[in-house]
C-alpha cells in the first residue's frame, strides 16, 4: 500500500487489542496501517534440552515468527522444515529483544514462548510483532502473578519498534511496502522506555548513509517508539 498524506515523521495508524485470544497467558492483536500480527505467549513448565534443569537458575523466552499463507499479496508457503533465512533472523531479532526486557531468574524453570504471526503484510511486520508481543508478555506475566506461579514481577522494562528509512531523499518513519521497497536505507530500531536502544539494525540498499542521516534517522525513531509506548500504556489500562 502506499504512504498516501502520511507525513515523513508521522506512525501509521495503530491500535493493540489486548486479550484477543482466551487460552494464550497473554495474546494482543497489533495493527499497524494494513499490517495485522496476532502475538500471543504460551507458558511450558519445563526448559529447552540445552538448558541443564538441575543447575539452571533462570527461565527461558523465545520467539516463533511466521507469515499466514494469505498474509500477503500471493499465498505464502508455510516452513514445514523449520525456519529458514529471513523468517530465523526475525525470530531471533523479536527473542533478543523481549528477552532485554524481563529477568529470566524470576520467571522460574519454565520457557515462555512467544508467538508472532502475520495475518496481513504491509511492511514493518517485524517491528509490529516485538511492539505487540511485549503487550501479551506483560499480560502474561500479570497472569502467571495472579495464579501465584511466580512471587514477584520479572518485567524490567518497556519494549517497542519501529522502522525508518530514507526513501526518494526523503527520511521517513514507519515504513509500509512500498516504502521499504524503494527505500535507499532502510533501519529497524529497538528501544526501552529510558531511550535506551536494545537493536538497530541498519542498512543502505545499494547505497550509502551519512552519519548525520543516521543520527536524523534514530532521532525519528525515538519519536516513534514513544508514541507507541503511549499507544502500549494505554491498552494495558
Amino acid at each position: 500500500m502506499s504512504r498516501g498524506d502520511r507525513a515523513n515523521d508521522e506512525l501509521r495508524q495503530t491500535t493493540i487489542k489486548s486479550g484477543y485470544l482466551e487460552n494464550p497467558k497473554g495474546s494482543a492483536l497489533i495493527e499497524s496501517g494494513k499490517t495485522k500480527v496476532i502475538c500471543t505467549v504460551m507458558v511450558e513448565e519445563s526448559l529447552p534440552p540445552w538448558i541443564n534443569e538441575e543447575e539452571a537458575d533462570h527461565g527461558w523466552l523465545t520467539a516463533k515468527y511466521g507469515m499466514l499463507p494469505g498474509s500477503g499479496e500471493e499465498r505464502i508457503r508455510r516452513e514445514r522444515k523449520g525456519a529458514k533465512g529471513r523468517t530465523k533472523e526475525i525470530q531471533r531479532l523479536i527473542g533478543r529483544s523481549l528477552r532485554a526486557g524481563i529477568d529470566l531468574k524470576k520467571v522460574g524453570p519454565r520457557t515462555l514462548w512467544i508467538d508472532c504471526d502475520v495475518l496481513q503484510a504491509d511492511g514493518g511486520t517485524r517491528t509490529a510483532s516485538i511492539t505487540g508481543a511485549w503487550v501479551a508478555l506483560k499480560l502474561a506475566v500479570q497472569k502467571m502473578m495472579e495464579d501465584e506461579d511466580i512471587e514477584e514481577d520479572p518485567m524490567k522494562r518497556q519494549i517497542a519498534a519501529t522502522s525508518v528509512g530514507i526513501v526518494s531523499d526523503e527520511e521517513r518513519l514507519d515504513l509500509c511496502y512500498e516504502d521499504d521497497f524503494n527505500a535507499d536505507v532502510d533501519m529497524n530500531v529497538v528501544m526501552d522506555e529510558k531511550e535506551n536502544f536494545i537493536e538497530i539494525q541498519a542498512t543502505g540498499e545499494e547505497a550509502v548513509f551519512t552519519r548525520e542521516q543516521h543520527d536524523r534517522l534514530l532521532d525519528l525513531a525515538e519519536k516513534g517508539i514513544k508514541e507507541l509506548m503511549k499507544i502500549q500504556r494505554n491498552t494495558l489500562e
